[in-house]
Formats: structure tokens, C-alpha cells, sequence
């Protein structure tokens, strides 16, 4: 349900799929530019941030808060403005025709003159078997989700990058030991979380090392994994209560298959303006961004797409554009004036 009672429009000026940082940032760009715009929650609500214990390296916040605490605040600004929030999530976009159509889950349907893209991106699994199965009962991809359940256990944490880190020093607060179980010999996440975790006594690192298989048996909990030595291949087991996975993400793209370009890690592709190959589709944060991947570039980004949103929509107007159901060729042939059409710096998949 709508937080906002009153009426949608007809046509939509412009809606936003997504609710982490980057769809809350153009949700209060765009209703402070007074487009009215909705944004659509999708069921991860909040993103990737909102199940982050501590966000420590986000602007204007030195005192660390939680992600689900930047969220709400991010949600009650973009809301003070204008910004409609509707609790739904997305099934289907139709951009073969203008204006664009946005169905979802509870059978409704929008129409849009433009749509911003923040669906962002969700866990990378092992893909070993018991994975699947252990899920739920040791197997977990959110430490401040469930570090509670292991208070005087000892557990594994696939990784080795920031959220890896991250997360294992969290889970310290709650483990008697954390192992740290990395395919290199050396991390990748930031010195300053490195030297975090080297300096605390509950985590114990082992390098060169995958698991290729969780143990747990069916009904069960988790009660250990197998692993491989990348180098030796020496194969081995260890004893662990729980195993918390961060090996990286997959961009939430399945709306966008044989519709938008995409590279070959499944990104939108996006030029500097946020703009994808389709005029009047913006994308922003993880589900475009494979580089960055912080909550500050997702806002950034986010602020970019609705500042080129409302430039778009400025010279629809300014053109006298109406079109109501036209093929999406006739529209981008109609788009051809605009200066964001003639400066797309793409690069085409």
C-alpha cells in the first residue's frame, strides 16, 4: 500500500524500482524537482545497506549507525518532499511502447514517461552441495541477521573483502571463534578493516582454501565443511557451527533480460549520466555500478539519474511531445533532439 492516499496520475512522470540508497536518493531528487514520482519498494526493502550492522564511512553520520537506521532516514526525507512509497514488488517492464508500463506482484499496473532503475544486487552463493539445504539452519548470508543465534559458537565466513571482514568482525561479538576461509593468501578488503581483524584474538585466518561441500545431514544443522587447498589441492574438513558467506553479488537484473544492454556480468550499461540504451531509462547503483559499490557512490549515482530524469522530461515538454502508446522506436526516433541523445557515450554489449 501507498504511504501517499491521493491519486496517481494517469501517466506517471517517472518511477523508481528500488528502495537502497540509490532508489531512495532519486525518489528526493525527483519529488523535490516536483515530478511527484513513485517508487516501488521491491521485497528486498532497503538493499544491501538495511542488513548492515554498522555503517561507519557514510558523510554526516561520525557517530556509526545501522543500515536499517540510514534507510528510514533516507525514506522519511525523500518522503517529506513528495515521494509516494509503494510496498509492491516489480514483475514486469514493458518498454516496447511509450509511455513504458511497470506491472507487479499484486496485479497492478503503471504507466511511466521515464524509469529509474536502483534493483541493486543480492548475494553470490557457493553453489557446494548442502548449501541449499543448510540454508536457514547454519547456512547464512547476513551476519547482524543472525549472528545472535551463534552466541558461544564457532563459525566459518567465506571471503575475503570488505563485507567478508566486515561481517566476521561482527560475528566476534557473539562467536568464541571466527575462521576467515579465503581462496588467496591475502585479503582484499580496506587496510583499515584488515588490521581490524589481524588484531582481533577470536579470528583465525586460512588462506589458499574453498569449500567445496557443507555438512550438516538432512533435518539437521550445520556441523562442518570440506575444503580444498587452491594450491596443494589437499582436501580437508573443519569443524564449524555456522557458515556465513560474502563472495561477492549478482546484479538483481531479471526484469531486464532482452530488453536493455548488459554486460557480461549481467550490469545495465550506463553511460556517466546514468543513462541506459533506451532514452527515458535511467539505472543507478549496484545494479549498474560493478566497480564502487558504497552506499555513497549509490547515492551519488542515484542523485545523477533523477537530475538527468528531469532533464529528459524538460525537453519532452519543451518539445511538445504527447505521445500516448507509440511504438518505442517512433519515441527514441522523437528523442533524437534531445542533447542527452546526441552526447550517449554508451558502450553497446
Amino acid at each position: 500500500m501507498a504511504d501517499n492516499k491521493s491519486p496517481r496520475p494517469a501517466v506517471e512522470e517517472t518511477i523508481i524500482i528500488g528502495s537502497g540508497p540509490a532508489g531512495w536518493t532519486a525518489g528526493l531528487y525527483t519529488a523535490r524537482a516536483n515530478l511527484n514520482p513513485l517508487l516501488i519498494t521491491g521485497n528486498d526493502y532497503g538493499g544491501q545497506v538495511s542488513i548492515t550492522y554498522e555503517v561507519e564511512n557514510y558523510p554526516g553520520f561520525p557517530e556509526a549507525l545501522s543500515g536499517p537506521e540510514l534507510v528510514e532516514k533516507m525514506k522519511e526525507q525523500a518522503e517529506k518532499f513528495g515521494l509516494t512509497v509503494e510496498y509492491d514488488h516489480v514483475t514486469e517492464i514493458v518498454i516496447d511502447q511509450h509511455p513504458f508500463v511497470v506491472r507487479t506482484a499484486s496485479g497492478k499496473e503503471y504507466k511511466a514517461k521515464s524509469l529509474i532503475l536502483c534493483t541493486g544486487a543480492r548475494p553470490r552463493y557457493l553453489g557446494v552441495p548442502g548449501e541449499k539445504e543448510l540454508t536457514g539452519k547454519g547456512v547464512s548470508y547476513c551476519a547482524t541477521c543472525d549472528g545472535f543465534f551463534f552466541r558461544g559458537k564457532e563459525l566459518v565466513v567465506v571471503g575475503g573483502g570488505d563485507s567478508a571482514v566486515e561481517e566476521a568482525l561482527f560475528l566476534t561479538k557473539f562467536a568464541t571463534k571466527v575462521r576467515i576461509l579465503h581462496r588467496r593468501d591475502e585479503l582484499r578488503a580496506s587496510k583499515i578493516l584488515r588490521d581490524r581483524a589481524f588484531a582481533n584474538e577470536k579470528i583465525e585466518f586460512v588462506w589458499n582454501t574453498v569449500v567445496t561441500a557443507i555438512n550438516g545431514g538432512e533435518g539437521a544443522s550445520v556441523t562442518g565443511v570440506i575444503t580444498k587447498n587452491t594450491i596443494t589441492g589437499e582436501v580437508g574438513e573443519l569443524k564449524t557451527d555456522g557458515v556465513f558467506v560474502y563472495i561477492g553479488h549478482l546484479p538483481n537484473n531479471d526484469l531486464y533480460h532482452s530488453k536493455l544492454h548488459m554486460d557480461e556480468d549481467g550490469h545495465l550499461i550506463t553511460d556517466k549520466k546514468m543513462r541506459t540504451n533506451v532514452a527515458g531509462i535511467f539505472a543507478a547503483g549496484e545494479i549498474q555500478d560493478k566497480v564502487f559499490k558504497q552506499v555513497a557512490t549509490s547515492v551519488g549515482q542515484g542523485c545523477a539519474a533523477a537530475m538527468q530524469t528531469e532533464k529528459f522530461l524538460a525537453d519532452l515538454d519543451a518539445e511538445g511531445y504527447h505521445g500516448a502508446g507509440v511504438d518505442v522506436r517512433e519515441f527514441q526516433e522523437f528523442c533524437s533532439f534531445t542533447p542527452q541523445r546526441a552526447e550517449r557515450e554508451l558502450v553497446v554489449a
